[in-house]
Parts: C-alpha cells; sequence; structure tokens
C-alpha cells in the first residue's frame, strides 16, 4: 500500500441515494474517481474499500433510538408520524430503501480512513463519500443521517486519546459536529460557511466558542452572501494558521464541502475553483507542522456535480499525493466525452474558471471589509489565550 496516501471509495457508496430528483447525488463520486483515473492520478492499489461501521461505532455519537428508527425506516416499517420525531421522512432527509446500511458504510468509510492514518498505514487518507456534518445524536438533519465526522472524531477521542482539530469549509455551518464537541477541549472545530441569515442551517455564529471546558475551543466564520475569492481566502488562511497555532493539534479532519463555489445551486457565496487549489494545500502543510502529516479528508456538500464538485475533490488528493502539477491546464478529453453525454450543462474544458465568471458585485468592497471584522472577532479570542 502507498505509504504516504489512502483514497477510500467503492461503488457501494452510490446506495446513500434519497430519490432520482434529491439535490444530494453521490454520482460526483464516480465523476471524481473517473477524473483522477483519466489523468493517471489515482490507481487501484491506493483504494480501500469502507466497512459499514457496527452499532457500537455509531454509538460513540449517536442515540440506541435514532439507530433503530433508521434500520425501520429502512425497512418500511416506521411509522410516519414517528419517523419525524427522528428528522426522517422530511423534505431534505426522506426515507429509502436499507438506509441504515448505506449510511453505516459512509460512516465505515470515515473509521477505516481514521484507522490507516492512525495505525501509520498511510499519513493522509480521503474519503470522498463522508462529510455529513449536520447529523445529530438522536437527529438526522440537512441530507445528514448519521454524522461520520462526529463519529470518527469520537473515535479518535475514545482509542487514541488525541488532540484533533476539525475544519469545515463547506458553505453550510458544520452544526452536528460543533454541538457534539462543544464541551471538549480536546477537539477544535472551526467552521467557515455562507452566515445563516438566509442559509440553512442557520447557525455558526461568531459567538458560538463551546461551554464549560470546551470554552474557546470552537470557532465560525459567517462570511457574506456574495463573498469572491480573496476574501474567503483570507479569512480561511487567517483562521487556520492562528487556530493551529494556538490548538496544536495531534491531528487534523478536513471537511471539504464544494459548495461555496458561485455555480452551487443552493448557496450564495461567489468563489471559484481558486480556493479549491488553496484549501487542501494549507491543510497540508498544517498536517505536517503540527501532526506528523495524520490528516483524515473527507467529502461534504456540493451541488453542482458536474461542473464543480469532480475538480474540486480531484484537487484534494492530488495536493495529498503531490500531483497537483496535472490539474494545471485542459481537463481530459476521455472524460469530457464520457461525461458530457449524460451532463444536463456543458462541462469546463479546463480545471480553472474563468476570470470573468463572477459578474462585477457592486458590494464586492463592503463584503470583503465586513468579512475582514468578522475574522478578527472571531480570532480575538486568541489574543486573550496567549
Amino acid at each position: 500500500m502507498n505509504n504516504d496516501s489512502v483514497f477510500i471509495y467503492s461503488p457501494e457508496l452510490l446506495s446513500y441515494k434519497f430519490n432520482q430528483h434529491h439535490p444530494f447525488n453521490q454520482e460526483r463520486l464516480r465523476l471524481t474517481v473517473d477524473l483522477l483515473k483519466s489523468i493517471d492520478a489515482l490507481s487501484d492499489e491506493q483504494i480501500v474499500s469502507p466497512r459499514k461501521a457496527s452499532d457500537g461505532e455509531l454509538l460513540l455519537s449517536h442515540d440506541q433510538l435514532l439507530i433503530d428508527a433508521v434500520k425501520s425506516a429502512g425497512r418500511q416499517t416506521l411509522p410516519m408520524e414517528r419517523a419525524s420525531n427522528f428528522g426522517l421522512g422530511t423534505e431534505d432527509t426522506p426515507i429509502f430503501p436499507n438506509m441504515h446500511e448505506a449510511s453505516s458504510l459512509i460512516v465505515g468509510g470515515t473509521i477505516t480512513a481514521v484507522e490507516l492514518v492512525m495505525e501509520e498505514k498511510c499519513h493522509h487518507a480521503l474519503h470522498l463519500g463522508g462529510g455529513l456534518h449536520h447529523g445529530f445524536r438522536g437527529k438526522a438533519s440537512g441530507f445528514c443521517i448519521y454524522n461520520d465526522c462526529s463519529v470518527a472524531i469520537s473515535y479518535i477521542r475514545k482509542k487514541y486519546n488525541l488532540k484533533v482539530l476539525y475544519i469545515d469549509t463547506d458553505a453550510h455551518h458544520g452544526d452536528g459536529v460543533q454541538w457534539a464537541f462543544y464541551d471538549d477541549p480536546g477537539v477544535c472545530t472551526l467552521s467557515i460557511h455562507e452566515t445563516g441569515r438566509y442559509l440553512f442551517p442557520g447557525t455558526g455564529q461568531v459567538h458560538e466558542r463551546g461551554i464549560g471546558q470546551g470554552y474557546g475551543y470552537c470557532f465560525n466564520i459567517p462570511l457574506d452572501a456574495f463573498t469572491e475569492d480573496d476574501s474567503w481566502l483570507y479569512a480561511y488562511k487567517t483562521s487556520v494558521e492562528q487556530i493551529a497555532e494556538f490548538f496544536q493539534p495531534d491531528v487534523i479532519v478536513t471537511q471539504n464541502g464544494a459548495d461555496a463555489h458561485y455555480y452551487d445551486p443552493l448557496t450564495h457565496l461567489s468563489a471559484s475553483m481558486n480556493i479549491y487549489y488553496e484549501i487542501p494545500k494549507i491543510a497540508h502543510e498544517i498536517a505536517h507542522k503540527y501532526c506528523n502529516g495524520k490528516w483524515i479528508a473527507v467529502g461534504g456538500g456540493g451541488y453542482d456535480i458536474w461542473r464543480v464538485v469532480p475538480r474540486a475533490w480531484s484537487l484534494i488528493w492530488l495536493e495529498m499525493t503531490n500531483q497537483v502539477d496535472k490539474a494545471r491546464d485542459e481537463l481530459p478529453t476521455d472524460w469530457l466525452e464520457s461525461w458530457n453525454t449524460l451532463s444536463p450543462v456543458s462541462l469546463p474544458t479546463e480545471w480553472s474558471d474563468p476570470v470573468d465568471m463572477v459578474p462585477v458585485i457592486p458590494r464586492k468592497k463592503e463584503i470583503e471589509e465586513k468579512n475582514k471584522r468578522t475574522v478578527e472577532m472571531a480570532l480575538k479570542i486568541l489574543q486573550n489565550a496567549k
């Protein structure tokens, strides 16, 4: 096995499917894997299949009542009036057959990534099928049935007793993970997301800082709608570097939602592919600077599955394996020809976006200044910690 990076994947991960018209579509995994193979950046030897998480592992972050409800729902034996108590059968999280099996495979994939890194089989592990950061202890939420991020971090805490830095760059606030470790000083959570003023889940304000012993280990940077690359990257670089220096993590877990992009249909940010080169690059540097390379990365949101997600997610693996030079010019012709026949939109032909992709935003300077103040407020607590 490659001693540096491992890619967790199996076609079985596509069984996590709500319905034909739901925005959460795991076909994006196939698009990404196919793109990486088209540029000879991913070999079969680097791929490890996920395993299903056991009920005991799920109980690290979930209640037995939820697990039982998900099993019953997947067998079509859960009454609808009870389903809503667990966040199931909603517009966001519809019931589908064998949902427990599909969901526990996602959690098991992230645990597999953790085990490979912790047992020093590799430095880095990527599980793009994971990143379901909205699930709560007793309730499914926001397309997420179980929360693989929370279970995996709990697994690290319980089995290895290491300090975990969780970095979430999904456009939606990483609420499920935040609340799971809100009182744990051994887990530092950082979420950089679009402000919840108009976007689910509506949380993730600067003043959410943790409670009890966990106070001061929770960081939120809610960015204004229409934030562009420079302002987004300023918030990311500044916060990640200062928080890592403060927290001195033993391992980092990154959630890599690809929905801050201008094309994403569910969000209102205006980033381009430029940020998706930088996100894994800085995470990679932090992992080696503080954690002896220990880096577990998962997927997350991303609802333009054709034009955005395959490129953004490929860049995580290319960074992990020092192959970013393969993503500098045109996308491979065979990949474009293969997927253009299925795509409802014309696929981009290059790794980067056109410089004029985002129309001129009149409030650009105002947005940048507001975001800068938000970063300052979020990190102000670090001055007191010195």
